[in-house]
This record gives C-alpha cells, sequence and structure tokens, in this order.
C-alpha cells in the first residue's frame, strides 16, 4: 500500500510540473524542482555590493595623510595626480559618517576646464555641472553603493557643490573636501577655508604643476606654504615615488 501510494504521488507531482511548464513560455523553464525561478519575485533596485569600511595607506606618505585628518582640522595634500590624495580625502569622510563623527559630507571643486572650451551645456544646474564634479561622485561611488550614494544626496547628508555656491555658508559637524584646489585662486581659497564651521574637518587637494590657470593665478601653492607654519594645520607633500596607479603613470610625470 505505500510502495502504491508514493507512485500516486510522484506520478501527480509530475503531472503539475507538466502543466507548469506548459503554462510558461517555450523559451523558459524551471531550473529548480522546488519551483525556484530567476523570472520569479526580486528586490526593486539593484543589488548592493559590500565594500571595505576602511581602507589601508599604501605607503608612507598616505599614512602620514592618514594620521594628519585625524589629529587636525585642516588639512592640505599635495602632490602630482595618481597619489590618492582625493580618494583617501573622501574614503575618511565616509568613515566619519558611518562612525557617527559628523552628520554630512560637503564636497567641492571649481567648475574650471581644462584647457578646452565646451561651451553652452544642456539642461538645469545640476546637469550642467556634473560633468566637473563626476571624479567626486566616482570617489563616492566606489566607497558606498550608488544606490545609497542617491539616497544620502537627496536626504542632503551629502553635498556636491562647486566652489561658487559655497560663499557666505557656514559648515558646522560637517566633513569637508576641496578638490582640485590648484584652480582656485587665493581669495576663493581664502574664502574656502573660513567656511569651516564647529565640530568640522576640511580636507584641500590640489596639485601645484597641474593648475588650469593662467600662470601667476592660483593660490593653492601660496596658501600653504603659509599655513604650513600653523601647528593646528596638516600639510602632506606627495612624491612622484607616491603614485599608486600604473607604475608608468609615475614614470611619465618624472619626465614631463
Amino acid at each position: 500500500m505505500a510502495r502504491r501510494s508514493a507512485k500516486k504521488s510522484i506520478k501527480r507531482s509530475g503531472t503539475q510540473r507538466q502543466e507548469d511548464r506548459r503554462a510558461m513560455p517555450d523559451n523558459v523553464r524551471l531550473l529548480f524542482e522546488d519551483g525556484w525561478s530567476p523570472m520569479g519575485d526580486v528586490p526593486e533596485g539593484p543589488r548592493d555590493q559590500s565594500y571595505k569600511k576602511k581602507i589601508r595607506p599604501q605607503n608612507e606618505t598616505q599614512a602620514q595623510l592618514f594620521r594628519q585628518i585625524d589629529e587636525h582640522n585642516v588639512v592640505f595634500a599635495c602632490g602630482p595626480a595618481g597619489t590618492g590624495k582625493t580618494y583617501v580625502a573622501v574614503a575618511k569622510a565616509v568613515e566619519a559618517l558611518e562612525a557617527g563623527k559628523i552628520g554630512r559630507i560637503v564636497l567641492s571643486r571649481p567648475a574650471v576646464e581644462a584647457g578646452e572650451s565646451l561651451g553652452f551645456l544642456p539642461g538645469d544646474m545640476e546637469e550642467k555641472l556634473s560633468p566637473y564634479l563626476r571624479p567626486l561622485y566616482d570617489c563616492l561611488t566606489d566607497r558606498l553603493s550608488a544606490k545609497k550614494v542617491r539616497q544620502l544626496m537627496q536626504e542632503g547628508v551629502i553635498e556636491v557643490a562647486p566652489i561658487a555656491f559655497m560663499r557666505g555658508r557656514t559648515l558646522n559637524n560637517s566633513f569637508v573636501v576641496i578638490d582640485e584646489a590648484q584652480n582656485c585662486t587665493y581669495a576663493q581659497l581664502k574664502m574656502l577655508l573660513t567656511r569651516l564651521g564647529w565640530h568640522s574637518s576640511m580636507v584641500i587637494t590640489g596639485d601645484p604643476e597641474q593648475t588650469d590657470l593662467l600662470p601667476g593665478v592660483s593660490g593653492f601653492a601660496e596658501i600653504v606654504d603659509k599655513l604650513d607654519e600653523v601647528d593646528e594645520v596638516g600639510v602632506t607633500r606627495f612624491k612622484c615615488g607616491d603614485i599608486v596607479r600604473h607604475p608608468l603613470v609615475a614614470k611619465m610625470v618624472e619626465k614631463i
């Protein structure tokens, strides 16, 4: 009796599977007998990727920058491209936000074209500024998922703004990153530095050798030299040997 009832059960289940298959399109078949299918319900939006919460310095100069960000409220990171100045600054900002040390992240960079005129850009203000601020978006999405970045920006926890929108503000309880500061004038940098509020940190990154302004217009090198004498301000100077991009980048920077 037990064997006969088992055969009937198997036959009924096989008939049910055939009916399920006939109800599905010809090019879709069940992958598993328990009914799971990739065509089934899935959570909305892309799946979040897991990221390392903390990054490690790749060389001694980066380790110095790590220490200075932890110990000072204002830090300058100057040196050639590819040394990780912006990435480390954004990563430390995300780390401080997730640890609850600050309430928001403010990222800013000058909207200066790199030696060529793009003309009038279509779209609203945000769309016009997007090409200039894209490197900061890339750093954020590398440390957080794109979905989370959009959510935090909608909530105002992360703000990406051009230099021109910083005047008159007081940035309290914030981690401020000023990128490409070599394209700022002396007056712009003075204005930015005086935006620092209570319980805030500011990291200014730039390469004095790659300014897109006319000769003598950039005030980055002068500001760094003056504030290097202030004990409460940290200054990290990178060299070609600290480049962490493709090894060929370091050789080209030395030659050109």
